[in-house]
């Protein structure tokens, strides 16, 4: 029997894990998560209903009844929407909430492909295909800040710069589900890569993966 393949993509904020998530998705015709965004979304809603990040009970509310049809939205892509996903993320109870429904994502028939911080450790564990992408801090700070230029927010490169290594270290020590590479996650460094390489050497590996599933 086949395995639907389910292609867990990690790694920490600006690593280009998304864009290689959603190019894994068009080339095998699969849905496609992207976990951060729910969390974004949980960190919005409680500072749009004058709630503070560090309250876990108002943050696992808002997480129990999110919408998961109205994820991508513009106010979620922001710099101060990343900064309040990385601070609602440490609460044990929102990543509860928020658990079922990222299980049931993967457990799709036709598979999935999911990114995020603790996929393939704690969301899909039994993904065929793990990949851990990373960069540089000091790259993923310029592409975090290209991003946000081309949205019209007005950062400089050494704040975007601070806020990467302030969410990394936040997003590493955290109790609940750390942000950790799977021990058969294969490593994707993309710092020295264009978008095309990294989603050549994405789809390589899920191949290979592939193949070790298959037997």
């Amino acid at each position: 029997m086949i395995r639907p393949l389910v292609i867990a993509v990690d790694g920490p904020a600006a690593s280009g894990k998304g864009t290689i998530a959603a190019g894994l998705a068009r080339v095998y015709g699969l849905p496609q998560l992207d976990t951060g965004l729910l969390y974004r979304a949980v960190g919005v809603a409680v500072l749009a209903k004058g709630g503070r990040l560090d309250d876990e009970g108002l943050a696992a509310q808002v997480a129990k009844t999110l919408d998961l049809t109205l994820l991508d939205i513009p106010a979620h892509r922001t710099r101060a929407a990343g900064e309040a996903a990385s601070q609602v993320a440490v609460h044990p109870a929102v990543r509860l909430a928020l658990l079922e429904a990222q299980q049931a994502f993967a457990r799709q028939p036709t598979g999935a492909v999911i990114d995020g911080r603790d996929i393939g450790t704690v969301i899909a564990p039994n993904a065929i295909a793990k990949l851990f992408v990373t960069a540089s801090p000091e790259v993923r700070a310029q592409r975090r800040w290209k991003q946000l230029s081309g949205q019209g927010e007005t950062v400089s490169l050494a704040e975007v710069l601070e806020d990467i290594r302030i969410r990394d270290a936040r997003d590493s020590a955290r109790d609940s589900a750390p942000l950790t590479r799977a021990d058969d996650a294969i490593l994707l460094d993309t710092s020295r890569m264009t978008i095309d390489e990294a989603a050549d050497a994405a789809r390589r590996i899920v191949e290979a993966a592939r193949i070790r599933s298959n037997g």
